[in-house]
């Protein structure tokens, strides 16, 4: 088995990975299993009349059917599936949005899930449903349900999108609309993240409010239903209180060892490479209901709850999408990452469709000796010698020499390296980073990955064009290590602690703040999301001055949100950590 090298701190495995939000009072409101479910649907549905099982694209729709139809007996069953337009059809409708043969990229846009329907099918299903008279038990199954049902008891089967990838990558399910089970999975997840899952958003964001019953589907061998009310409960609970999402990880060509041996991971796995500690529109949120744990997608929170969790400033910037995203790159005993650019905001919106870029950060959560982030160019570098050897390098004619173009400037712990867009860099090997980013995470241009071979075994995808056209060239290596490096002013300090402003640069719409402590820090929200990380120590304890939520205890790099309605709250030293230094890095949206 691989160690981590001494000189990282080698920390125990606290780190939550299955973080939950206690809800009060709602103790009967789960039930779990098949029989069971059938079993309360079968009671709320004694006196018959129309059932619609409203389903996220992933969900194995035939599975709860056959569960349904074996619970229920229903009178007379309807899979959404048959009123939708031909496949052919579907492909024609998205395709303008699906780029192409762009491996990668496509483009946002405003479809919506009727589109997806043929009318004279859907009229006729729904003259069907409207027509049925006396007591019969109508059940209605799939995306899409509720155009069919409009009336009638609701449940909706939900899908964290992380769940959806796995299935995509086991060739589970298919894109909405098509049956498209052997295309590659990466070309799966372009048109679901472009099209499938914009377009179920925006269906599901009303539903939230009038839904009776959520299912929850993320494991197909514990299906969950949940009380609509408690589920409501639930979400607006969790908005007054500090919370943590559900991580994910993922290895990566590059990836590391530190985040595996550190956080108790999968021991058998090669690496870890990723670890995404605060994605809401792919992490999960759990909610407890007494012994129950219900898993939703967290970005449920943000569509129900977006003033009360984003704050009015940033709510009606961004509408309701959560701006800020946390993860982790390990390449302690891996492998630089892409050399790489994000684009410019223009570039974004006129290409892709998006209202803001990728700007981001690297924290330097660890780093071992040697460690190396690649930022900026250097000073008098030749944009088209550049180009030109970056594309013989994409031919396979030579080694592209990152050191000769861009600034290779060392790393160690805490250090901050500020990345705009348009900023060409790369994270070496040997650090473990906390990347602060804005939330487009999708958009990177990779202009050379070390000659090396994705987890496929295939090269992954390389945008030499669009990365040269977002390089900002007078980002050089004064301006860089001026600018981006380490760029740290006081702010304010008191007993037994200080803050320090650490960027983002003022291009860049997201603030980042320290705070290094031995006692007692005041913090709030002043209205407006706060997203957190401890960075140094142990273990602290979240509290609030007026006890309107329990303390809440947080381990050394775990992420946690701070919902802009609880206002204040402290952050001290806790257990372990007492007498000793800690740190957090706070994130939130520049006013």
């Amino acid at each position: 088995m691989s160690t981590v090298p001494s000189t990282t701190t080698k920390r125990s495995s606290s780190y939550d990975t299955a973080p939950r939000v206690r809800v009060p009072d709602s103790a009967d409101a789960c039930v779990q299993g098949w029989d069971a479910i059938t079993e309360r649907l079968r009671t709320t549905m004694q006196s018959g009349g129309v059932l619609a099982v409203e389903c996220y694209a992933g969900v194995h729709e035939r599975a709860v059917i056959d569960a349904m139809v074996g619970g229920l007996n229903p009178y007379r069953v309807i899979h959404t599936a048959v009123a939708m337009k031909s496949e052919a059809e579907i492909d024609a409708l998205v395709e303008p949005f699906n780029g192409g043969d762009d491996p990668v990229f496509g483009r946002m846009n405003d479809l919506t899930l009727d589109q997806f329907f043929d009318e004279d099918k859907l009229r006729a299903l729904k003259n069907e449903v409207d027509g049925m008279q006396g007591g019969a038990l109508i059940l209605v199954v799939g995306v899409g349900a509720r155009l069919i049902a409009e009336d009638g008891v609701l449940v909706y089967a939900d899908l964290a999108r992380w769940e959806a990838q796995l299935r995509m990558r086991r060739g589970e399910i298919a894109n909405l609309g098509t049956d498209n089970h052997s295309l590659k999975w990466s070309l799966q997840y372009k048109r679901a993240y472009f099209t499938d899952w914009r377009v179920c958003d925006r269906f599901k964001k009303p539903l939230i409010r009038t839904l009776d019953y959520l299912l929850d589907t993320n494991d197909p061998a514990a299906p969950k239903l949940l009380d609509g009310d408690a589920y409501r409960r639930g979400l607006a609970h969790a908005v007054t209180r500090p919370f943590r999402v559900v991580p994910f990880f993922d290895p990566a060509p590059w990836g590391g060892q530190w985040l595996k041996e550190n956080l108790d991971l999968d021991r058998e796995a090669k690496n870890i490479g990723w670890g995404f500690d605060c994605v809401p529109e792919e992490n999960s949120l759990l909610l407890g209901f007494g012994g129950a744990t219900v898993e939703v997608p967290s970005i449920n929170l943000v569509f129900d709850q977006p003033e009360r969790l984003l704050g009015n400033s940033v709510y009606s910037r961004f509408g309701a999408e959560f701006p800020i995203r946390f993860d982790f790159l390990d390449t302690i005993q891996g492998g630089h990452l892409s050399f790489q650019v994000h684009p410019l905001t223009e570039y974004i919106r006129e290409h892709f469709g998006m209202d803001y870029t990728q700007d981001e950060s690297y924290y330097m959560l660890e780093a071992v000796e040697g460690a190396c982030v690649y930022l900026g160019v250097k000073t008098g570098c030749d944009k088209h010698a550049m180009k030109a050897d970056l594309e013989a390098a994409q031919r396979g004619e030579k080694e592209f020499d990152a050191d000769k173009y861009a600034n290779k400037w060392p790393a160690k712990k805490h250090d901050h390296f500020l990345i705009p867009a348009g900023t060409v860099h790369c994270s070496g090997e040997g650090g473990m980073v906390l990347e602060i980013s804005a939330t487009p995470y999708i958009f990177t241009f990779k202009m050379w990955d070390w000659g090396r071979l994705g987890l496929d075994g295939k090269p992954r995808p390389i945008n030499i064009e669009r990365g040269v056209d977002n390089i900002q060239w007078g980002r050089d290596t004064e301006w860089t290590r001026d600018q981006l490096i380490n760029v740290v002013q006081p702010v304010a300090e008191g007993r037994g602690w200080r803050e320090e402003r650490t960027g983002l640069h003022d291009s860049e719409f997201i603030e980042t703040r320290r705070h290094w402590f031995t006692e007692t820090v005041p913090h709030d929200t002043g209205g407006n999301l706060n997203v957190l990380n401890l960075v140094e120590g142990d273990e602290v304890v979240v509290e609030s001055p007026s006890g309107a939520f329990e303390p809440y205890v947080i381990h050394y790099a775990e992420t946690f949100i701070v919902p802009a309605a609880v206002g204040a709250y402290t952050i001290r030293p806790h257990g372990p950590s007492v007498g000793k230094r800690c740190a957090t890095v706070k994130a939130y949206v520049r006013g």
